[in-house]
């Protein structure tokens, strides 16, 4: 498993779908996951530290998990089937380790909340490479990323399909 921070949100340029960048702690490599509006949202709260009147789903989901004094330990993305990205949140409730079941999007604006570590699976990583991604390969700034994604053409989107 790889730990990952996320890097940034950006906007699919064809589809104008909101996609997470996550980036690993050593800069080699990147993941982009397409998600919906309401996710990205989530995200860019947290990200942004924005204050919001009342409680949005995922601040209840960490109101939750700290009044029945859960710990989150970690979140892993961990499966790429069917063009369909899987997490879990590892969760730590009673001396006892429970997994959930998560879209990533959720799991990541739920560890943003919680300052839990991300990760990935290898296989994960392996398995959505995409053209211009090589090992050990360093994305060092927004602009390629944005080359990057600029340059996709639509039959490369099939494997990040939601």
């Amino acid at each position: 498993m790889l730990e990952m921070k996320v890097e940034g949100l950006t906007l699919d340029p064809l589809t104008n779908m909101p996609i997470i960048t996550l980036k690993d702690l050593s800069g080699k490599w990147f993941l982009p996951i397409w998600v919906g509006i309401f996710e990205a949202n989530a995200i860019a709260i947290q990200m942004e530290k924005i204050a919001t009147p009342r409680p949005m789903t995922h601040d209840l989901i960490k109101n939750i998990i700290d009044g029945i004094e859960a710990k989150v330990n970690h979140i892993v993305v961990n499966d790429l089937k069917d063009n369909t990205f899987y997490a879990v949140i590892s969760l730590t409730l009673n001396n006892h380790i429970v997994n959930i079941d998560s879209r990533p999007s959720d799991a990541i604006a739920v560890a943003l909340r919680v300052n839990a570590p991300i990760y990935v699976a290898e296989k994960v990583i392996n398995m959505a490479k995409g053209p211009g991604l090589s090992e050990g390969e360093d994305i060092k700034d927004q602009e390629k990323l944005k080359k990057w994604l600029e340059d996709l053409r639509p039959e490369d989107f099939g494997k990040y399909e939601m």
